[in-house]
């Protein structure tokens, strides 16, 4: 199994302020998935994603990537289990303003010890002409777009995508949301994304339904719909 998610359990706040976010996941997903993560706000779908990518710390349970579990590890560890497994991409571009967009991208892969080619990745993000450019010179599609590159230059095992599209229109949210299938089909990550859109669960391979913090649903998709084809 690729990744193991077992008795996740974490709370915030104490006393008559305590809110239990997640009170025991369990759940597996197999390598190369793309696995979207439903759920109203506040079911603590973006909780998990955080916890997958240790940014923040369970209460109980632990999380394993190819045998490997993050509660065993010190903090440098932790640290370089991230570099070398997680890319991340938030609804926030994140990126470095003054830096133009191939250095942008470059960041990303000083991090890894196997880098895709940047050059290669900018012509599948469609930035290759733009490459010179800085950010505010770009549309927010296309600033998704470098934030996407920065995270899979890397090669990770797992891309973590939080809302990938929440702060997009229509078009380029599916846009944006065809690159991370055509990522996923061509290099191969494990994909994870947080979204409370419902049509996009059609373009996954497993959906799982968060609510008041436990699974209600968890599924594989029999029949995946492409990005450019998702309808809402």
């Amino acid at each position: 199994m690729f990744l193991e998610i077992s008795g996740i359990k974490k709370h915030f706040g104490e006393g008559d302020s305590r809110v239990d976010v997640l009170k025991g996941i369990d759940l597996q997903i197999e390598k190369g998935e793309i696995c979207v993560l439903l759920g109203p706000s506040g079911s603590g779908k973006s909780t998990l994603l955080n916890i997958i990518g240790g940014i923040d710390d369970a209460d109980s349970g632990y999380i394993s990537i190819n045998g490997e579990k993050t509660a065993d590890m010190n903090e440098k560890s932790l640290t370089k289990y991230r570099r070398k497994h997680l890319g991340y991409i938030f609804q926030m571009y994140n990126l470095i303003p003054n830096l133009n967009i191939k250095e942008n991208i470059e960041v990303g892969a000083y991090l890894s010890d196997n880098p895709l080619d940047v050059d290669e990745i900018l012509k599948t993000l469609g930035l290759y002409e733009h490459r010179h450019k800085l950010p505010n010179q770009l549309s927010g599609g296309q600033q998704q777009r470098c934030a996407i590159g920065r995270a899979i230059v890397k090669n990770p095992d797992i891309l973590l995508c939080d809302e990938p599209t929440g702060a997009l229109d229509y078009n380029t949210s599916k846009d944006i949301l065809k690159l991370i299938e055509d990522v996923n089909k061509k290099y191969g990550n494990t994909v994870i994304m947080v979204t409370h859109n419902d049509a996009i669960k059609n373009m996954a391979d497993r959906v799982v339904k968060l609510r008041d913090g436990v699974i209600r649903k968890n599924y594989l998709n029999d029949e995946k719909i492409a990005a450019m084809d998702l309808d809402w």
